[in-house]
């Protein structure tokens, strides 16, 4: 317990720092599904509605290697805290202006543009974050310790998506489905200011990370060409290997929504309050694979986890079928649980196949990159799965998900993780 008060600062900005910014990028997957179709997409078909909003969802996952390479630049060259600072901005700026922004009704296509160049920026800022999240942690861990300080920030998304759903949850349970639709959704990006603000601060008293301050600052190349030079395998590798977190999340959560709410008919609130639940068993997963991780190896925890996600992608179309509420929420939980074990080790996997000159850029292009192919598109190839052939389709998405990052760890290099 003395190794963690010692370094409760750092753990504290990594873990506040990521759930604000997964606040920010939460929020926005919610009112996706809930209210932007609608609201930024008018369409005769409320199908293409939600997929019109699921694409600007993924506009994010287009933007995020962008701010990777960005952000991984000056992170390597200039240093962690700064460029922290920079990115939690980026995307506190963004969210706060989604909340002030017109409806198509009020201002036609401006509108639909305006949103996608917003959730644009918060790609940009997320692309930052959480690779510089994930090194502050794991740069400070003392030997032995680096799975377990690498979880916190990883901890950052279920906070991040309990905080934003949450919101959702209580706004929509006293409003009128027409005060949420008119107003009401503004609400929760309004308030990402306190929260950016409180982020901000406990940043602004942090040191730089000692293994940046240990490097030579007068012979860095350009990160990015060094990375696809010496770290190209690494960096292929890596991306595969989070494929599958990305899948398991985002079907879980945005899909997962969007269908029980409108084809399936439940409630809203209901079934929010039912992810809200089963994403404590993603925390769960996390810690359990942090401290595992430690003990044995990130790519046998990240291996294990993988092939449970091959098991429950196939069982995920028997059980939304089932006509249960509760059936759906036994298959939330299991999965959200397996997809902390498929990320919580992340954080420590990704910065330790790359030298510490690129390790910002190859961890963050890796994750970013990994997230575009897991998840960026999910939620709206699910929904064309689904309308298509059924959610066995969605099942089997997952499934090959976790069989490609299956692919990646055992390109890793076993000695190096």
């Amino acid at each position: 317990m003395n190794v963690y008060r010692q370094n409760a600062r750092v753990l504290t900005a990594s873990l506040v720092g990521t759930a604000v910014e997964f606040y920010d990028f939460y929020i926005y997957a919610t009112a996706a599904a809930l209210v932007f179709g609608p609201l930024f997409f008018p369409a005769e078909s409320a199908t293409v509605q939600h997929l019109a909003a699921y694409a600007s969802f993924a506009i994010a996952f287009i933007a995020r290697p962008v701010g990777a390479t960005l952000f991984g630049h000056f992170g390597d060259r200039v240093g962690r805290k700064s460029t922290l600072v920079a990115s939690l901005l980026l995307m506190g700026g963004a969210t706060v202006l989604i909340g002030v922004l017109p409806t198509y009704e009020s201002a036609g296509w401006i509108a639909p543009a305006l949103l996608c160049l917003m959730r644009f920026c918060q790609g940009l800022g997320l692309g930052g974050e959480w690779g510089g999240a994930a090194l502050l942690a794991v740069e400070s861990a003392p030997k032995g310790y680096e799975a377990r300080f690498g979880m916190f920030p990883q901890l950052g998304a279920p906070v991040g998506f309990f905080a934003a759903n949450g919101l959702f949850l209580i706004i929509s349970s006293v409003l009128s489905d027409a005060q949420f639709a008119a107003w009401g959704w503004r609400i929760p990006f309004l308030l990402s200011a306190v929260l950016v603000g409180l982020g901000l601060w406990i940043r602004f008293r942090l040191a730089e990370s000692p293994v940046f301050t240990a490097e030579d600052s007068h012979h860095r190349a350009i990160p990015i060409v060094e990375l696809f030079r010496t770290h190209l395998r690494e960096t292929v590798a890596g991306t595969f290997a989070v494929i599958a977190c990305f899948a398991l999340y985002y079907l879980a959560t945005t899909f997962a929504l969007g269908y029980g709410t409108t084809t399936l008919g439940y409630g809203r609130q209901q079934f929010l309050g039912l992810q809200l639940f089963a994403i404590l068993f993603m925390a769960v997963g996390i810690v359990v694979a942090g401290y595992a991780s430690d003990k044995r190896s990130s790519r046998t925890v990240l291996m294990f986890g993988c092939f449970c996600a091959v098991v429950l992608g196939t069982v995920m179309g028997l059980m939304f079928s089932a006509g249960s509420l509760f059936v759906i929420g036994v298959f939330l939980c299991v999965a959200l649980f397996t997809m902390g074990l498929v990320y919580g080790p992340i954080a420590e996997l990704l910065p330790r196949l790359f030298k510490a000159r690129v390790r910002y850029t190859g961890a963050s292009i890796a994750f970013n990159v990994g997230g575009i192919v897991g998840g960026g598109f999910a939620p709206a190839v699910a929904q064309g799965l689904a309308d298509s052939g059924g959610v066995l389709f969605v099942g089997l998405y997952i499934s090959g998900a976790a069989l490609l990052s299956l692919f990646g760890l055992m390109a890793v290099r076993a000695e190096r993780v």
